[in-house]
Parts: C-alpha cells; sequence; structure tokens
C-alpha cells in the first residue's frame, strides 16, 4: 500500500500549471487557447487535493462520458494506476485515503437536474463553455458540505461553445451580478506556446493552429475571447459599433423595441438620424416581470424622450384564456407607455436586415450603440448559429437571445428619419435634460 508521505506526482508543471495549482479562489477557470495543457493540470490538481485530504469527495464533469472516458478515464489509469482504483459501475475512481473522484457528465440542463441535493467538496468541469450558465449555477449549489475541506470550482474551457458568454462575463470581463464576489473568481490564461512538451513532441500541432482561418485561429491559438467559430454576428466590433453619447447626431426620430417573455424584458430607446443610421441609446431588461411590471419599466425607459412608438413581438395581440384580454391592451394602458406596434418578427429576414446595419461601410456602419447598453453589448456578439439552420441564430444559450431579438425587431421597423420642423421643437426640450444616459 502507498504511504502518502513518500508519494511525488510526476510530471513537471509549466508556470501558467503551476499558476493554477496556487490558485486558492473558490472558482478558478484555466484555459483560452487549445493546446495548453490544461486536462492534464486539472487532472494532477484532483489528485493532489485527494492525497492531501482524506475522505474528500470531488466531482469531475464533462459534456458526455464518452469525452469524459477518452479525456480522463484512461489518461487517469495511466499516469496513476497505483493510486488509483476505477469503479466502471458507479462511475468514479477511488483513493486509498478514502477519497474519490466522481465521474459525470452534462449535455443538457436536464443532465444538471442529477446532481441536485448532492455535496462536493471540489467539483471541476472540463470544457466549461459548452454547458449553460443554468448547468453552472446547478453544480455551484452542490459546492458545500460540513467537512473541514476548501470548496473548490476548477474550469477548463476555450472560447466558443454554448457557454462562452457566462464565461466571459464571469472570468475574462469580471462583470458580476448580485451575489457575485470579484474575489471569488480567478483566470489563468493558457496558450499553446506554454506547453513545452507538446511544442517538442507534435511541432505540427502548432502549424495546424497557425493554419486554421483566421477568427478561428484567434480563438484557438491566441486564446482571443471576442471571437470564436460559430458566432452569429463576426461583424460585431466594439471599437466600431460601440459610441459615446457626445458622437451622437443632433437631429433624431426616437422610437422603441421591446421583446417580452415571463423569464425576461428586454427592450431598447433608439433613434434614427436623418439618413437612416440607427442608434441605439438606452437599455432596460429584467426577468420575472408581469406584463403591467414589464409595461412600467419601459414606461421609464421612455421617459423623457419623444418616442414615436414602440413595436413588440405580435403575440402580445393575442387574446389571453384567462382574461380575455390581450398583452397589448395590458401594457397599453400603462401611464407612459408609447403607441404599440406589432413587430415585423421574421427572423431570418430580420438577421440579414441587422447584418446589413453592423456592415461597416466606407466610414462608419449603420448601427451603433451608446456605451452604458452594456446587455446588448454583451449579448449580441455572444449569438450562435443555428447547427440546423445556418442563416437563424440559435435559441441557445437562450438567456444570450432577449435583447438580439429586440434589436432585430427594430431594425425590422423602418422608423423614418426625422422631420426638421418637427424636430427643432422636440429636440431642444429633450437634449438637454441631465442623465438621460445614466
Amino acid at each position: 500500500m502507498a504511504n502518502k508521505d513518500t508519494l511525488r506526482i510526476a510530471g513537471v508543471p509549466s508556470p501558467r500549471q503551476q499558476e493554477f495549482f496556487d490558485s486558492r479562489t473558490r472558482f478558478t477557470a484555466y484555459g483560452g487557447a487549445r493546446g495548453g495543457g490544461k486536462s492534464w493540470a486539472l487532472r494532477r490538481k484532483l489528485v493532489a487535493m485527494c492525497l492531501r485530504y482524506e475522505g474528500l469527495h470531488c466531482l469531475l464533469i464533462r459534456r458526455s462520458y464518452a469525452e469524459l472516458k477518452a479525456n480522463h478515464v484512461l489518461p487517469f489509469l495511466k499516469e496513476y494506476a497505483s493510486l488509483v482504483t476505477y469503479s466502471a459501475s458507479d462511475m468514479s475512481l477511488r483513493f486509498f485515503n478514502g477519497s474519490r473522484i466522481d465521474l459525470g457528465y452534462c449535455d443538457t440542463d436536464r443532465d444538471a437536474l442529477r446532481y441536485q441535493g448532492q455535496e462536493y467538496d471540489v467539483i471541476a468541469i472540463d470544457e466549461a463553455t459548452q454547458i449553460s450558465e443554468y448547468c453552472f449555477s446547478c453544480f455551484k449549489a452542490c459546492l458545500r458540505g460540513t467537512r473541514p475541506y476548501p470548496r473548490r470550482m476548477y474550469l477548463t474551457c476555450n472560447p466558443g461553445g454554448i457557454g462562452h458568454a457566462w464565461v466571459k462575463r464571469l472570468f475574462i470581463d469580471r462583470r458580476y451580478r448580485r451575489g457575485e464576489d470579484p474575489k471569488d473568481y480567478t483566470f489563468i490564461p493558457a496558450l499553446v506556446y506554454d506547453n513545452a512538451c507538446l511544442l517538442r513532441s507534435d511541432p505540427d500541432y502548432l502549424r495546424s493552429l497557425e493554419s486554421l482561418p483566421e477568427r478561428l485561429r484567434d480563438a484557438w491559438l491566441y486564446g482571443r475571447w471576442d471571437v470564436f467559430e460559430g458566432q452569429f454576428f463576426p461583424e460585431f466590433d466594439g471599437g466600431v459599433h460601440v459610441c459615446k453619447a457626445e458622437e451622437l447626431p443632433t437631429r433624431l426620430t426616437y422610437f422603441a423595441a421591446m421583446d417580452y417573455g415571463l423569464d425576461m424584458l428586454a427592450a431598447l430607446l433608439l433613434g434614427v438620424d436623418t439618413v437612416g443610421n440607427y442608434y441605439v441609446l438606452r437599455e432596460t431588461f429584467a426577468p420575472n416581470l408581469t406584463l403591467s411590471e414589464a409595461a412600467e419599466r419601459v414606461s421609464a425607459l421612455c421617459r423623457d424622450a419623444p418616442v414615436e412608438f414602440l413595436v413588440a413581438s405580435p403575440d402580445l395581440w393575442n387574446r389571453r384564456q384567462d382574461s380575455g384580454r390581450s398583452g397589448f391592451e395590458i401594457m397599453q394602458s400603462v401611464a407612459g407607455i408609447p403607441p404599440m406596434l406589432p413587430a415585423d418578427s421574421r427572423r431570418i429576414p430580420g438577421w440579414r436586415v441587422l447584418r446589413e446595419y453592423l456592415t461597416e461601410r466606407s466610414d462608419k456602419p449603420r448601427l451603433r450603440i451608446c456605451e452604458g447598453c452594456d446587455e446588448l453589448i454583451r449579448t449580441l456578439p455572444a449569438l450562435l448559429c443555428d447547427p440546423n439552420r445556418p442563416e437563424d441564430a440559435s435559441s441557445e444559450p437562450h438567456a444570450v437571445t432577449h435583447m438580439p431579438e429586440a434589436l432585430r425587431y427594430a431594425v425590422m421597423s423602418r422608423c423614418p428619419p426625422p422631420k426638421e420642423e418637427v424636430w427643432d421643437i422636440c429636440h431642444f426640450s429633450f437634449q438637454k435634460k441631465p442623465g438621460f444616459f445614466d
């Protein structure tokens, strides 16, 4: 029987891998480019913790069990056969000191429900960008227990995939919501250039990455999170499409667009200049609102603006069975709501028009977004292609679809440019009000 006091784990980590080993924050993500030695580091970290803490309970997750077996189970048995016993029946790796690593998979949100109520001291998610934020939240709830062990979650990740947006938000952009402590999150970048062992044993791998198409090369070789394969709007560029309030033209016609569902309200205030360019001025979004509550949020969004109309999903004009009233009737009755119009909700034609507005012309694109519209700026580049209909956007991850849907309604509204004689009255009393872009 091996003695834990004399054990030595073979292998010399790179400086980045050592940084990963040394991290003590609750959530540590290690990733960026492909070939950075992430999987090896993840296995080594789990083994080291299992040897240090007797009876430690760990969970290792990958999207499918086939991937888990090929990428981890077989390497575990090859590298640490003297330390672990593999049980295929209960999908676990057990150590002589009572520590264990359970092996799990999570391909859909439904798969994550199988882990509800379970407790783990350490959770490792390999290729975290392949799971949704909902799944990540389910696993976070499992990170608990009464034993005096550290509670840690380790993630490896590459740009792209269904989870790209939430990984980028937490670990790259560091944009946190209520209840999320920035001190809990650490990101350690990984590049293939850090993996000297791989470069020596397979130099052709580096050349294969260098020969990829530009956007894929930027993501897989250089670990760039602002470009990735499968991105529905690769045209979007924050440096081009995001503008400051002082850059707005002085003559605008104002209108609003809204995507509403019980899960999320997403609404935008926009302006159209004299030549038909669109500007997104403000946004509002919130989950779990009733129709009346959503209307109040939109009313506040449009306050102080001479808004011509509000376009919204046509299904709001359907009568509700419980009350006999339509969503349109309920929302239009709220004070301050602009006149509501059903949007042209055709998906593929709408996305084509939006792509035209995003395409950069000789000087600038026809659509620009004001600083402060953070949700739209975050979600528009995170929208993915539908794998079955390349001309349509995917409905997953659902959390990033709401703002782009509202923007699609907006560009399909064909709002007319301002009339000069009307503008002179409206704009002077409105543009000078303080706090409009707050």
